[in-house]
C-alpha cells in the first residue's frame, strides 16, 4: 500500500469520526416566560399609579425630563469617570476575553519546535563498550497541526455558557449605569433639597430675630417685661439649633455628588452648593407598564443570561462521559547537521487521537447533577428578580403617591399657620393676647415651613426612586459604547 494510499485512509477515517457528531448533549435552553399565566395582569398598567404616572414609555435619558442643564452635566460627568462603572466595564471586557478563550479551539492548533545541538549519544546505547562515539552539530524541528472534533457539543455548549456570561457582565454594566445615574441625581437633589431646607430654616431665624427685637422694644417701653425678651431669645437659639445638622447633610450630599462624579470629596462642584431649588418633573410621570419594565430592566436580563449560562453548563458537564477525538497532523526532521534536508531525516504522522476517562467513579455523574441544581437556583433567581423589580415599581410608586398627598396637606397647614402667626403678631404688639400666644404661632410656623421643604425633599427623592426601578439610563449611549468597546 503506498503512502497516500494509507494518508487517505487516515483522513478518511477523521471523517467519518465527524461524521458521527449529532446533536449537542444537555438540554437546549430556551428563554423563560418572565411572568406565569396567573400572573399576566401584572404586565399591564401599575397598580400604584393613581393618576399620578402615565403609561408612557420610559425616555433613556429619563434625568433629561427635569430640564436642568446641571443634573444633565453631572450624569454625563458620572457616566465618564464613575469608578463602579469603570470596574463594570473591565469585569465585562474580560469576560468578553474569556469568551475568545473559549471559542479558541473551533480553529485549529498549530504548534511549533526546533533548534540545534552538539554533541553525542551515549556509547553504551550503541552496545559498545569503552566507546566514545564522535561529537557532532544536529538539529531537530517539528510542527503539529491539531483540531478537536466536537463530536458530543462539549466545546458548542462551552461557547453558548460563554456568551450567556458575557450577556450577564453586559447587563450588570447597564444596571451600574442605571445606579450611577439615579445616585448622583439623588445626591444632586438631596443638595439642593437641603439647601431649600435650609432657606427656610434661616428665614425661621430672621423672622424670630425680629420677635427679639420687637420684645426688646416693648421691654424698653415697659409694655412688657424682661420674660417676654427671655422667651423670644429661647426660641430663637433652638431654631439656630436647627441649622447645622443641615449644613452637615447638604455638606455629606456635595462629598457624595463628588465622589460618585470621579472627583475627591472636596473638589465637589461650587455652584451645586448654592442650590436651593430640587429638582422635580411636574405632572403624571411616564413609567410605561409591567412588560416593558421587565424588557428594560437589566437585572432581569441578567438573571435570564445567568439562567442560560447554567443550562448550556449541564452540557458540558454531560459531555464528560463521551471520548474526546482530536485530529492531528505532525511533521518533523531531525538528524545530523550535514545531512540536513534529506529524505531520511523526515517523519510524519496523521491521524485521530481518542481519549475517554470511563466514568466508573461518579464523578461526572455528580458534576451533572451539580450543574442541573445550579440551573434550578439559576431559575428561581430570575422568578425572584422578576417579583423584585415588579415590587419595587409598586412601592416607590405608592410612596410618591402618598407623599404628593402629604404634601398639599403640608401646604394647607403651613399657609393657616402664616395667617395665624400674623395675627397673633399685631395681637402681641397691640397689647391685646400674651407673648406665649404670639411664640406658640411663630413656632407652629416655622415648625411648618420645616415640614414643607421636608416633604420637598421626599418628594424629589420618590421621583428618583421611581426612575430607578424602572431600570432606566443604559439604553442608547452606553450599548454604543460598549459596542465600541467590544473585541
Amino acid at each position: 500500500m503506498s503512502r497516500l494510499h494509507r494518508c487517505l485512509i487516515a483522513v478518511a477515517a477523521a471523517a467519518c469520526l465527524a461524521g458521527c457528531a449529532h446533536s449537542p448533549v444537555g438540554p437546549d435552553y430556551v428563554a423563560p416566560a418572565a411572568l406565569s399565566p396567573a400572573q399576566a395582569a401584572s404586565a399591564g398598567p401599575f397598580l400604584s399609579a393613581n393618576g399620578n404616572a402615565a403609561d408612557a414609555a420610559l425616555p433613556p435619558n429619563w434625568w433629561q425630563l427635569y430640564q436642568d442643564p446641571q443634573l444633565d452635566a453631572l450624569v454625563a460627568r458620572a457616566f465618564a469617570h464613575n469608578a463602579d462603572l469603570r470596574q463594570a466595564v473591565a469585569s465585562f471586557e474580560r469576560d468578553q476575553a474569556l469568551e475568545a478563550e473559549v471559542r479558541a479551539p473551533e480553529r485549529p492548533t498549530l504548534a511549533l519546535s526546533g533548534g540545534p545541538g552538539f554533541g553525542h549519544v551515549s556509547g553504551l546505547t550503541l552496545v559498545q563498550k569503552d566507546y566514545e562515539p564522535p561529537s557532532r552539530f544536529t538539529y531537530g524541528m517539528g510542527a503539529n497541526l491539531s483540531y478537536q472534533l466536537d463530536l458530543f457539543g462539549q466545546l458548542r455548549r462551552a461557547i453558548e455558557a460563554a456568551e450567556a456570561g458575557s450577556g450577564a457582565a453586559q447587563a450588570a454594566v447597564d444596571l451600574v449605569r442605571v445606579n450611577v445615574a439615579g445616585g448622583t441625581a439623588r445626591a444632586y437633589a438631596e443638595a439642593c433639597a437641603t439647601g431649600l431646607r435650609l432657606r427656610s430654616a434661616h428665614e425661621s431665624v430672621r423672622l424670630q430675630e425680629e420677635a427679639v427685637r420687637l420684645a426688646q422694644r416693648l421691654q424698653q417701653a415697659g409694655r412688657v417685661g424682661p420674660i417676654d425678651t427671655a422667651r423670644a431669645r429661647g426660641q430663637l437659639e433652638l431654631l439656630r439649633a436647627a441649622l447645622p445638622p443641615l449644613q452637615a447633610q447638604r455638606q455629606n450630599a456635595l462629598y457624595r455628588l463628588a465622589t460618585l462624579t470621579g472627583e475627591a470629596p472636596r473638589d465637589f462642584l461650587a455652584p451645586v452648593a448654592a442650590c436651593d431649588s430640587p429638582p422635580r418633573v411636574t405632572g403624571p410621570l411616564p413609567v410605561g407598564d409591567g412588560a416593558s419594565l421587565l424588557r428594560r430592566r437589566p437585572d432581569v436580563r441578567q438573571a435570564e443570561r445567568n439562567l442560560a449560562a447554567a443550562t448550556a453548563r449541564i452540557g458540558v458537564a454531560t459531555a464528560e462521559l463521551y471520548p474526546k477525538v482530536v485530529l492531528g497532523l505532525s511533521a518533523g526532521s531531525a538528524g545530523f547537521m550535514d545531512r540536513f534536508g534529506n529524505r531520511e531525516s523526515f517523519s510524519y504522522s496523521l491521524g485521530p487521537l481518542i481519549s475517554w476517562t470511563l466514568p466508573t467513579n461518579g464523578v461526572a455523574r455528580a458534576r451533572i447533577a451539580q450543574a442541573e441544581a445550579a440551573t434550578r437556583q439559576a431559575t428561581a433567581r430570575f422568578d425572584a428578580t422578576v417579583l423584585t423589580a415588579l415590587r419595587e415599581v409598586e412601592s416607590a410608586l405608592e410612596s410618591y403617591a402618598r407623599e404628593l398627598d402629604r404634601h398639599a396637606a403640608l401646604a394647607a397647614a403651613r399657609d393657616q399657620s402664616a395667617v395665624v402667626a400674623a395675627q397673633a403678631r399685631a395681637l402681641y404688639v397691640n397689647g391685646k393676647t400674651a407673648q406665649l400666644d404670639a411664640l406658640d404661632a411663630m413656632r407652629t410656623l416655622a415648625a411648618s415651613e420645616a415640614a414643607l421643604a421636608a416633604s420637598e425633599a421626599r418628594l424629589a427623592d420618590g421621583q428618583f426612586a421611581v426612575f430607578m426601578a424602572l431600570g432606566g439610563g443604559w439604553e442608547g449611549e452606553g450599548q454604543d459604547r460598549l459596542a465600541k468597546a467590544s473585541p
